[in-house]
């Protein structure tokens, strides 16, 4: 026998598309909007929740401006990548999956942005930065800064 239609619940892949959509919408999971598609999907707050912070894909806080994206994938570590990480931690005071407090920035470490011949790389958004000195790295934040973002060919 079937329980009621009240006692159903949508299928995981409801919560986790709602979930993706609010992302989408607000760059984070707002905590409203995860109140509102709860509501929307007839599930206790509870479940949706376990959803978003099982899943490290997931934000919970607003991002920055500009996604700062350090390569840590083989060649870039080889090449110097955790020091570039460390002067960002350093300049930012922020460490990865994390937003500074102007939010200006958020820095997130990742296993490869598939760049491997501009090792070490920094991403900031869509712009890849390669074969990087810590010392670029100021040059780099400072043009974010500043808002005079310049084409830079590496």
């Amino acid at each position: 026998m079937l329980p009621s239609e009240k006692y159903r619940q949508p299928s995981a892949g409801a919560v986790l598309g709602a979930l993706h959509e609010i992302t989408e919408r607000h760059g984070y999971l707002q905590a409203e909007a995860v109140v509102e598609a709860a509501t929307d999907l007839g599930i206790p707050l509870s479940q949706i929740f376990s959803a978003a912070t099982f899943y490290s894909s997931f934000s919970h806080t607003p991002p920055g401006q500009h996604k700062l994206q350090v390569c840590e994938g083989t060649a870039c570590y080889v090449r110097g990548a955790a020091e570039l990480l460390e002067n960002l931690i350093a300049e930012l005071g922020v460490q990865p999956d994390e937003t500074t407090q102007d939010l200006l920035f958020t820095l997130k470490s990742v296993r490869c942005v598939g760049s491997c011949g501009l090792a070490p790389v920094v991403r900031v958004g869509e712009k890849t930065y390669g074969r990087l000195e810590p010392a670029d790295l100021m040059e780099i934040l400072e043009m974010y800064r500043s808002d005079k973002q310049i084409e830079v060919d590496q």
